[in-house]
């Protein structure tokens, strides 16, 4: 419960401040403002152990269905890139990544979750390192590219867009580290379970 209303509450300020234009006037660019959320929640996660122990109740399933949005997420980078509103070096990597992590996302649901077997953890473990590489090119790209032209990054401070550096990109890469540690955590605790 207590993660769904953090969850709420810090969707809703991401569209408040998408809404009132306050991200155009912010001096630093969507690419570092989605890696400073991204490292923020990061050491809340690892700081509080309540936070820990409420994620840890959770599972793994709501941290894999979140990456289902990515499926929406990478259409309309596609449909941008199509109308010209960001360059295709960018939507072509970002949309069809997005796609296929998202697409892939609800197998990993259907197959290795609950994880009763090694090669079910190991489909969630390959599914993951994957996805999390493909959200750091993504953002990587879109860093280089603000270098190259800082007007790229305009499209990101507004409705829609906006909500992917403020709330979409941060818990896409802190769903992934979690699901690192929970896949460890279970494997230590099935090698705990066996040795007994």
């Amino acid at each position: 419960m207590m993660i769904r209303v953090v969850l709420l509450v810090w969707l809703a300020a991401a569209f408040v401040i998408a809404w009132t234009g306050a991200l155009r006037q912010f001096p630093v660019p969507p690419p570092l403002i989605a890696i400073g959320l991204t490292v923020v929640a990061l050491l809340v996660v690892r700081l509080a152990p309540g936070a820990r122990a409420a994620i840890t109740r959770l599972g793994p399933a709501p941290l894999v269905l979140f990456h289902v949005v990515r499926v929406a997420a990478g259409a309309y980078f596609l449909v941008m890139g199509a109308r010209g509103v960001l360059p295709r070096e960018f939507t072509t990597f970002a949309g069809w990544g997005d796609i296929l992590v998202g697409v892939a996302a609800i197998w990993v649901l259907m197959r290795c979750l609950p994880t009763r077997t090694a090669l079910q953890r190991a489909g969630l473990m390959i599914w993951n390192v994957a996805g999390l590489l493909d959200i750091l090119g993504v953002l990587g790209n879109a860093t280089r590219m603000f270098l190259k032209d800082p007007s790229f990054v305009v499209p990101f401070t507004s409705l829609p867009l906006a909500i992917l550096p403020l709330f979409v990109v941060p818990i896409v890469i802190v769903s992934h580290a979690l699901l690192f540690g929970w896949v460890r955590l279970k494997a230590d605790t099935t090698a705990h379970v066996v040795r007994r």
